[in-house]
C-alpha cells in the first residue's frame, strides 16, 4: 500500500461542524447588545448555511473576544455581545469572517453601529467610498436588537475587505 499523498482538488467551504461553534459564548463586561446578521446570496435567497466569525474588542476597547455562529433555516443567525469600545482611532466594530457555500476562500467585511458618532472619523470606514459605508452598518431596532444584513452579490453587495 502506497502512502504517497496526492493533492485533492479545492473545495468550496463547508460542511461546518456544529461543535466547533461557540453558542455558549460568554460575552466580556460591558453594555449588552442582541445581533441579529442576516445573509443573502446574489439572487436574495436566503443563505442557511453560513458560518460567521466574529472578533471583537471589549467595552474598554482591548480585542479578545471570539465567537463563531452558523445561520439557521431563516439565514439569520443571533447572539448577545457587548458593544466593542473604540480601538485607537476606529469607531466600535466587529470585524466578520463570512463561510459559506460557493466561496473557495472566507470572505472580510466588518460590522460598525449606525447611530456611532465616532463613524465619521474612523480611518477604515474612510477608505470606502460614501455611497457603499451602509453596507456596513447594523441597524438598532425599536426593540434594541442589532441588526445587519450580508449580501454576497448585487447593487447593494456588502463591502468585503482584501485582507
Amino acid at each position: 500500500m502506497s502512502m504517497e499523498r496526492i493533492p485533492t482538488p479545492s473545495q468550496t467551504i463547508g460542511p461546518f461542524f456544529h461543535l466547533c461553534l461557540t453558542p455558549n459564548w460568554k460575552a466580556p463586561e460591558g453594555d449588552r447588545i442582541h445581533l441579529s446578521c442576516r445573509i443573502l446570496d446574489g439572487d436574495g435567497a436566503l443563505v442557511d448555511d453560513a458560518m460567521l466569525e466574529v472578533w471583537q474588542a471589549d467595552a474598554a476597547g482591548k480585542y479578545g473576544c471570539f465567537g463563531r455562529f452558523c445561520t439557521k433555516e431563516d439565514g439569520v443567525c443571533a447572539f448577545d455581545t457587548v458593544k466593542p469600545g473604540r480601538v485607537g482611532k476606529q469607531a466600535p466594530h466587529l470585524n466578520v469572517l463570512l463561510f459559506a457555500r460557493g466561496l473557495l476562500k472566507q470572505l472580510y467585511t466588518r460590522i460598525y453601529f449606525a447611530d456611532e458618532p465616532s463613524n465619521q472619523s474612523d480611518p477604515i470606514l474612510a477608505l470606502v467610498p460614501e455611497d457603499r459605508r451602509n453596507t456596513l452598518m447594523a441597524h438598532r431596532t425599536e426593540s434594541n436588537i442589532w441588526n445587519f444584513e450580508i449580501r454576497l452579490c448585487s447593487d447593494c453587495e456588502t463591502v468585503f475587505f482584501d485582507v
